[in-house]
């Protein structure tokens, strides 16, 4: 659809007589609303007049900006600087904790496997792939131990990668 002088036309008309984009797009046919928009902001039109109102008479004229009033508020008095806390120092020395004792219980029935110390290059489906040490090191290795099928880890990493929930969340409430 182009738009002819005569459609430009009948657009500024009923634009000025303050019908909406939608009517303005029925009665022109063969365009949508958001062409009637784009056409309108295009042509630099003003907004939209009301429907049943003129269009300059019923604006009031802009108030004249209100005089400065003089400040009846005291001047700031300069005062010492006050170091601030920036983050976590905030509490620094402040807070006094209370930690319950903890003492360490070693279970009897645990059994730490002696590592391969497997690239990952040497894994394969049946190896432990629990990573050891610094991925950014050049001593980074995996586990390598015998894992069983069901796991990608061995029996002892296994207990420390699948903790049963019950156990996590008492671990949760300890700290």
């Amino acid at each position: 659809m182009n738009w002819t002088d005569e459609r430009v036309e009948k657009l500024k008309r009923l634009w000025a007589e303050g019908l909406s984009a939608s009517q303005i797009a029925a009665q022109l046919g063969g365009v949508s609303r958001n062409a009637v928009i784009g056409k309108v902001h295009r042509l630099n039109l003003p907004g939209r007049a009301k429907a049943g109102g003129s269009t300059g008479a019923s604006r009031s004229a802009k108030r004249p900006a209100a005089p400065a009033r003089p400040a009846n508020y005291p001047a700031r008095v300069a005062t010492r600087p006050v170091a601030r806390t920036v983050g976590a120092t905030a509490l620094k020395d402040d807070v006094e904790v209370a930690l319950p004792e903890m003492s360490y219980v070693p279970s009897n029935n645990v059994v730490v496997p002696i590592s391969r110390k497997l690239a990952l290059t040497d894994l394969t489906e049946r190896t432990c792939k629990w990573p050891m040490g610094d991925p950014l090191k050049d001593d980074f290795h995996f586990c390598g131990v015998d894992a069983s099928e069901a796991s990608p880890y061995c029996g002892y990493h296994a207990r420390l990668a699948y903790q049963p929930v019950a156990d996590r969340r008492k671990a949760a409430a300890r700290a």
